[in-house]
């Protein structure tokens, strides 16, 4: 969420950037400065009334006590006012306190200055390509019909047992599942991430935390009775860990991972290029989470993206790196790098990562801040990054890894999965 006296102060640059997303409603700026102005001349004025009452309680005290009790009841007579005037002021201001609020949390967040404008992905800038595409047999098969061919995914049982999106693992696809989750959690621990485990459901204001809600609240499966909503990333119970916390400088920067299963309703995916693996409902995800110094959050997105390059080139993949245009960046984003693996099978790209900084736009809503020496408490940033998220990682081995005799485990791999071929 941005901050109000940032946009107050920074009209112009607000409205430069958002336009970077080509954001439809820029209005919006110019109402929330508005309402601010109002509020704050509402809040001045309940500042002065409440100090004249609370100056006119004290004289009639004293008063009383000197046995002045006509002069007392004289003052209480002209400020009996107050009371009601202090009650309309605080209506008001806790009013325009909500309408503000509302306003704000529409906008998104600002671009960094790298981001350039563009409205899809065909506009997204190709920061560097690694490897060479996979060298296939003749008639190499996509990983769906390569995971019938072998018996390790069933995605007609997960139909049966819940609905499109919810594939069964079976065998050899199972334990290759475990094996990549305990590879990336090994490699997010040596790499100096603190491994977390942490609920699968959150409540709203952990969801409001993150920024899910309410901009994604449609994409969120939710359990009305009890009111929360099962995860689309483990970055909200993770980043919520340290909600309404002050974090001391010294202690910067916090690095958390975990494993979770992910859900995501997806609302409006059809077509080919959702089949098997490439988009579901539920999906397995290791995440890596940073909460940094403001002046170190790039260089740390610099870091994590190079960590997740380096998940991807020890799997042997052959892989490119995106950074998004404002158009096709997340709501709450300020830069966001994608990583994709190139499928040769499929003759496409496959997003198998993103990561992103979001410097204070979570922290403002999470009241997440950090204390220096001066012992002043500003915002800290926020950091994640997908590392990695499995479905696609899976789908990119089973058809990069095939031969005429089955598919081959990347040799990363085989002392997780214990086995170096699937046949």
């Amino acid at each position: 969420m941005l901050q109000v006296n940032y946009i107050r102060e920074n009209r112009e640059k607000v409205l430069e950037r958002l336009s970077v997303r080509n954001f439809k409603q820029p209005e919006l700026v110019d109402e929330i400065i508005k309402i601010d102005e109002e509020r704050r001349s509402t809040q001045t004025s309940l500042d002065s009334i409440s100090a004249e009452a609370n100056a006119a309680a004290k004289q009639i005290g004293d008063l009383m006590r000197a046995g002045k009790k006509e002069e007392a009841e004289t003052i209480k007579a002209q400020t009996a006012s107050h009371k009601e005037n202090i009650k309309n002021l605080s209506d008001k201001l806790n009013e325009l306190e909500t309408a503000q609020h509302n306003l704000i949390v529409q906008l998104p967040n600002l671009p960094y200055h790298l981001v350039k404008q563009g409205s899809t992905a065909e506009d997204n800038e190709i920061v560097l390509t690694h490897g060479e595409p996979a060298k296939l047999p003749n008639k190499a098969l996509p990983h769906w019909e390569l995971a019938a061919k072998y018996d390790i995914i069933d995605f007609e049982l997960g139909v049966k047992i819940t609905g499109a999106g919810f594939p069964v693992y079976k065998g050899k696809g199972a334990r290759l599942q475990r094996a990549l989750i305990n590879f990336f959690l090994d490699h997010a621990t040596a790499a100096g991430y603190k491994e977390m485990q942490v609920p699968h459901l959150v409540n709203a204001a952990s969801g409001f935390g993150t920024g899910q809600l309410p901009d994604k609240e449609g994409q969120m499966y939710h359990s009305t009775i009890d009111d929360l909503y099962l995860i689309p990333t483990a970055e909200v119970p993770v980043t919520n860990l340290y909600r309404d916390v002050i974090i001391r400088e010294e202690d910067l920067p916090i690095k958390n991972t975990a494993y979770t299963p992910c859900f995501r309703r997806e609302a409006g995916s059809y077509g080919a290029h959702v089949r098997g693996l490439n988009r579901l409902h539920q999906f397995d995800k290791v995440e890596v989470v940073q909460i940094t110094h403001p002046d170190q959050s790039y260089e740390t997105l610099e870091d994590m993206s190079q960590y997740v390059q380096s998940l991807l080139q020890e799997l042997g993949l052959h892989y490119r790196v995106l950074r998004l245009c404002g158009g096709d960046m997340g709501f709450t984003s300020a830069m966001t790098y994608d990583m994709e693996v190139w499928s040769a099978a499929q003759e496409r790209w496959l997003e198998v990562s993103s990561v992103s900084n979001f410097e204070t736009y979570q922290t403002n809503r999470l009241k997440l801040r950090f204390k220096g020496k001066e012992g002043k408490a500003q915002l800290a940033h926020s950091l994640n990054g997908s590392a990695l998220a499995l479905p696609r990682i899976v789908a990119s081995i089973l058809e990069n890894y095939q031969t005429e005799n089955g598919i081959k485990i990347p040799e990363a791999l085989v002392k997780y999965t214990g086995f170096d071929m699937i046949d």
